[in-house]
């Protein structure tokens, strides 16, 4: 059995969890892969600035810290920030899998230039800031919004006649327009349309959370992990600090 930690970036309630576990329909997992769900202690409330980067990293860092120890095979990030994927990279010894980059380079597989489908304006700078970083510039052809603010526990849920059309548009746009022969879905907040655009272009699209759950299935397969030489360990492991500041964090958010 191939057990797989999947971290939920916000300190979200039962029903927010339940609703990032719906993304288990869309992708066909060996009959033993068992996904657990965990969120955040505590952390950032929206996801568009520097300010909620750093609490992101450090959320996420804390909540899978202990994967290892807790018995778990694999570990993926849900969400396409790639936050605190490098730090858990360095403290664990199994696969760490998030959907940022691995989107981007899968849909090279698939084509010669992805476009990414963001929800709204305020998320392109992090968009923008990951293509440059990953030294993607050739190959996106765009980074485009069709303007819904999120929501991080309910996601699409009852907004699918207002918000799929939109969707498609700019999709849309973003092959005829910008050149893109991928598309890759911004946020894993967006898996409820995977299905729907998949059917409505003629390209490709890459439904960020199955795909993680996927290649952590493939990466236990062929043994592979991340390399110490670019993933070194800490020299000390400050495990009680961070658990520390993040229960902390969720006392004071309780006291808001």
């Amino acid at each position: 059995m191939a057990r797989i930690l999947v971290i939920v970036p916000f300190a979200l309630d039962a029903d927010g969890v339940a609703n990032r576990e719906k993304q288990q329909q869309y992708v066909q997992l060996d009959a033993e892969t068992e996904l657990t769900y965990r969120p955040v202690t505590a952390g950032p409330t929206s996801f568009m600035s520097p300010h909620d980067w750093t609490l992101m990293d450090l959320a996420i860092f804390e909540a899978g810290m202990s994967a290892e120890a807790d018995g778990f095979d694999a570990v993926c990030i849900d969400t396409m920030s790639d936050s605190g994927m490098a730090p858990l990279r360095s403290v664990l010894n199994i696969p760490v899998i998030s959907p940022g980059k691995a989107s981007m380079l899968y849909a090279l597989t698939l084509g010669s230039k992805f476009s990414i489908l963001a929800q709204w304006e305020p998320a392109l700078p992090r968009y923008r800031k990951a293509i440059r970083e990953y030294g993607f510039e050739k190959q996106c052809a765009s980074v485009r919004s069709f303007d819904q603010p999120p929501d991080f526990s309910s996601l699409l849920d009852g907004k699918e006649d207002k918000v799929f059309p939109r969707m498609l548009a700019v999709a849309k746009r973003c092959i005829e327009e910008d050149g893109a022969d991928v598309i890759c879905l911004g946020s894993t907040t967006m898996h409820q349309a995977a299905e729907f655009l998949a059917r409505e272009l003629p390209v490709p699209v890459i439904n960020p959370g199955p795909l993680t759950y996927k290649l952590a299935e493939t990466f236990l397969a062929l043994g592979l992990k991340p390399g110490r030489a670019a993933y070194p360990e800490p020299v000390m492991l400050k495990a009680d600090v961070i658990h520390a500041m993040m229960a902390g964090g969720a006392r004071a958010e309780e006291k808001a």
